[in-house]
């Protein structure tokens, strides 16, 4: 079998011929149709009053936080167990990143972990939807509002997520979005943040343009600020995958079906949570093995190379890594995450590519088992 890639996009003529007419026309007074497009139907689509092109979804929590007026002295919670991006924005507008540990099932940061750091330093919560699930957003709020402290919805992963009937990145003061080429709605790079306060929509637009105003000719900045903006193109293949989300992320769904019917129920092998009440896009299905089976990540995966399959790591703890590890709230994580610390070394992201087959889930599914169990 040929090599079977982790994670990658579909691209139909649809989307070819958006990107055409974009580079066409998206010119002159026309440069801002597709941005205005898409724009208007994510926002539409995720239940938001507003929603925000941008390069990526580290520049939407990044405006969030510089919106809300997150600077030096103050502290944001995020979870351990995640991709840096959730975090280093953080420590752009000079404030303190206090790492949280994570539900042992969702695998996202738990309203009780929250609780336990909050101080009176803490300005907002950055709740991460990890890999397509979510964390308990009903708890996570109401700890929030209990404490006067913001969120921000890293949904990064989980477009198409739901709980509750609410489309993920609705339920924070901000959420973002990524659309990279890895993701299941893909621009090659980009993001979107989406809002519905007005404050926050109109600051985080003044931002990512230098620091003028929306309509500004004469480029008169009041401030030192930021480019964070998305291209015609990009917002046109944006707005077609738009336009065909539902297949996008039902075909992640049975992407998952198909690992769970293979692995679900074999001993020392967890998949995914779908927390009840919520909906799980499962943007990566992962497999996070019991210790007692003896193999780590990085073997495993070598040995799934082996066999011509690609995957991916599941996140280090933030507090472990270099760009974190010497921080005094490092130390202090290291000492207090436990069930990060036990699932980071044992978990893999398996192929997901969106041009998957089953034939190839099959495959992934028995090299797995035949590692794990007849080595």
């Amino acid at each position: 079998m040929e090599r079977i890639p982790v994670a990658g996009p579909w691209i139909t003529q649809k989307e070819i011929d958006y990107v055409t007419d974009a580079v066409t026309n998206a010119w002159y007074g026309n440069a801002n149709m597709y941005n205005d497009r898409f724009e208007k139907a994510f926002a539409q689509y995720i239940g938001t009053k507003y929603a925000i092109a941008l390069p990526s979804c580290t520049s939407a929590i990044h405006l969030s936080l510089a919106a809300l007026g997150v600077g030096p002295s103050d502290e944001v919670i995020v979870p351990d167990l995640t991709w840096i991006a959730s975090a280093a924005p953080v420590s752009y507008v000079g404030a303190t990143p206090v790492f949280a540990d994570v539900d042992e099932k969702t695998w996202c940061i738990s309203a009780e972990a929250l609780e336990k750091l909050i101080t009176s330093r803490t300005k907002a919560v950055i709740a991460v939807d990890l890999y397509g699930g979510m964390p308990d957003l009903d708890a996570i709020v109401e700890v929030a509002k209990r404490h006067g402290i913001a969120v921000i919805e890293d949904a990064a992963e989980a477009l198409g997520s739901e709980h509750k009937g609410r489309r993920c990145g609705s339920f924070g003061d901000a959420g973002g979005f990524s659309f990279h080429g890895s993701k299941t709605l893909t621009t090659g790079e980009g993001g979107m943040l989406v809002t519905d306060d007005e404050e926050i929509y109109r600051r985080c637009l003044f931002l990512r343009d230098h620091g003028r105003n929306p309509g500004d000719v004469m480029f008169y900045n009041t401030e030192v600020a930021f480019k964070y903006k998305m291209s015609s193109m990009q917002a046109a293949l944006g707005l077609a995958q738009l336009e065909r989300v539902d297949e996008l992320v039902e075909k992640k769904r049975q992407i998952f079906s198909w690992y769970e019917q293979e692995l679900l129920g074999i001993d020392g092998i967890s998949l995914n949570f779908e927390l009840p009440g919520t909906k799980n896009s499962y943007w990566m299905a992962t497999v996070v093995l019991d210790k007692k089976l003896g193999i780590k990540k990085d073997h495993l995966m070598q040995l799934l190379l082996e066999r011509g399959i690609d995957s991916r790591p599941f996140f280090h703890p933030l507090s472990s890594i270099p760009a974190y590890k010497h921080l005094e709230q490092a130390k202090e994580a290291r000492e207090r995450n436990a069930t990060s610390y036990s699932i980071s070394p044992y978990g893999i992201n398996l192929p997901c590519s969106l041009n998957m087959t089953e034939e190839q889930a099959k495959y992934v599914s028995e090299a797995l088992k035949i590692i794990l169990y007849d080595r």
